[in-house]
């Protein structure tokens, strides 16, 4: 087994015991997830990836032209794109579970399941995006094009209102499976007149995995406007995604009150599109991954900060 091999192989099972230890251990039992412990497991995940980062930095061999600090600072800058977009997921939870009225005992095992379709969506776009990029070098111009749009679109248009029901796959999903109207236990299926039946429960899921699927067409190019790796962006990206539940459940009350973080957001991708461009049209670091990554934790602090000191009724009176 190549060294390279190797990577993939420690990395996949360290992810799958993480992942089996989450449920088969620390959340056998449905259980509402308090802020304390979201928070304590949210700092779990952020110091597993720094000490990820670390073990990068002394270990890992690069592909040829850089070092291994470049590649821990690529896969640190990757981690924190991935990390920041992850709000708008969040955002999006919020609006779901509230909308079906999912019981706070069983949003945790939604986001469980809908973890792993994440992980594995991620991996094909990632590799689909560097194999593009491989072939066809002027797909560069329209990743990076398409995360200016995005960035753009997502300050000039208004916001609108959540509507799961009109969700494309759920809509085709119901034409061919029954649904039931009330959730039982934790359950994703049930027997409803001696039939299996879906329960709100897989509803949900469906429009979680949907919504991250989305989410990914953005976050995707934007990691590979700071490297084209393939372990060290899926590596940023996985990270980013285990941590996303606590993330979730440590900021599900307080998110509404971030109100400018999506100019933040939408800076950070119109700041990763302009890289990706520049970058490969002078063939040179025009935009240095060391500058990209002070930008980003510096433009999301400022939004955050702002949200806190100009609450929104200031925000409006102003």
């Amino acid at each position: 087994m190549d060294e390279k091999t190797l990577y993939w192989v420690l990395f996949n099972v360290f992810v799958l015991l993480m992942l089996a230890l989450d449920l088969g251990v620390f959340n056998r039992k449905a259980h509402e997830v308090k802020i304390k412990e979201a928070l304590i497991w949210s700092g779990v995940w952020i110091a597993l990836a720094l000490s990820f980062n670390l073990g990068l930095y002394y270990y890992y061999t690069p592909p040829p032209g850089l070092t291994a600090a470049d590649s821990a600072l690529q896969f640190l800058t990757g981690y924190v794109i991935e990390k920041s977009l992850s709000v708008d997921n969040i955002f999006v939870f919020v609006l779901v579970f509230g909308y079906f009225k999912v019981p706070a005992i069983y949003q945790h095992k939604i986001l469980f399941w809908g973890i792993i379709g994440a992980l594995i969506m991620r991996a094909i776009f990632i590799f689909a995006g560097i194999a593009l990029i491989n072939q066809f070098t002027w797909v560069i111009y329209v990743f990076g094009a398409f995360l200016i749009y995005t960035g753009i679109k997502l300050v000039t248009q208004k916001d609108k209102e959540l509507h799961p029901e009109n969700n494309p796959v759920l809509k085709l999903f119901k034409r061919f499976f029954r649904v039931t109207e009330k959730y039982d236990g934790g359950k994703f299926f049930t027997i409803q007149n001696a039939k299996k039946a879906a329960t709100p429960m897989f509803v949900v899921l469906i429009i979680i995995e949907t919504t991250d699927l989305i989410f990914a067409v953005d976050s995707i190019p934007a990691i590979l406007a700071v490297t084209q790796d393939p372990f060290i962006v899926y590596s940023s990206n996985v990270f980013a995604i285990l941590g996303l539940r606590s993330l979730y459940f440590a900021l599900a009350g307080l998110v509404k009150l971030f109100h400018y973080l999506h100019y933040g957001l939408a800076a950070i991708l119109v700041l990763v599109g302009t890289k990706m461009i520049l970058n490969h049209h002078y063939s040179e670091k025009i935009i240095s991954t060391e500058l990209s990554l002070v930008l980003i934790i510096s433009i999301l602090g400022a939004s955050v900060l702002l949200s806190i000191f100009k609450p929104k009724n200031d925000a409006a009176v102003g």
